[in-house]
């Protein structure tokens, strides 16, 4: 479903009225019989004013694209951790996944650690399992996160099967060498470079957490 746009109408607004003003002023021309030397100077300033208008309306559509489609992920509400965690571990988890699912577009997060899944949280599908194929492991190994702005594009997006069918964009952050935090958002190029640098500084606090107790 797509999210409405507020500044839709203020966008298309200087477009629509230098059009409606450019077509007035052609018929108005063609109507007069006698056109005196006045009525030519403020045509001429009439059409200029559209022309602008319209070059404005133009850019505005440029400059302020619409608002990103969101959609209703397919899956569940979940919550689920590891069995056996230590409670600072859990704490730190579900600290961590709160601070994402209430202040970025992350609506579905997956934390993968050595080998086992330590914390499924948000809309997610029955599929737990976590088996790492190459953008996982490439994350893993080269230490850097992977920015997938509008999933659907990417033929890469099949590994994501524990993630919604239906995600729209994806972040997958890297927990040192052995782990990854895999963010799911619910609307394409909807995470911002703030959003980027505040995932990356939560995952190295969680990292050294988990490394800790390794």
């Amino acid at each position: 479903m797509a999210a409405a746009d507020p500044n839709r109408v203020l966008r298309k607004l200087p477009l629509v009225v230098g059009v409606m003003g450019g077509i007035l002023l052609l018929i108005n021309r063609g109507l007069t019989v006698d056109i005196s030397t006045t009525q030519s100077r403020s045509d001429a300033l009439g059409i200029l004013l559209s022309a602008l208008l319209i070059l404005v309306g133009l850019l505005w559509q440029q400059i302020q694209p619409n608002s990103p489609e969101v959609v209703e992920l397919e899956g569940e509400e979940v919550l689920q951790f590891a069995p056996d965690l230590p409670p600072t571990v859990q704490t730190e988890l579900a600290w961590t996944s709160h601070q994402l699912l209430t202040n970025t577009a992350t609506r579905s997060l997956v934390v993968y650690y050595q080998g086992q899944v330590l914390l499924r949280r948000g809309i997610l599908p029955p599929k737990a399992d976590v088996t790492p194929k190459a953008i996982l492991k490439r994350v893993m190994a080269q230490q850097k996160p992977v920015y997938l702005v509008a999933l659907k594009l990417y033929p890469g997006r099949i590994e994501f099967d524990y993630l919604p069918a239906n995600t729209q964009g994806l972040i997958c952050q890297p927990l040192g060498s052995q782990g990854a935090l895999i963010l799911g958002a619910n609307a394409p190029r909807s995470y911002t470079q703030q959003d980027e640098r505040w995932i990356a500084g939560l995952a190295d606090k969680l990292a050294n957490t988990l490394d800790e107790l390794s």
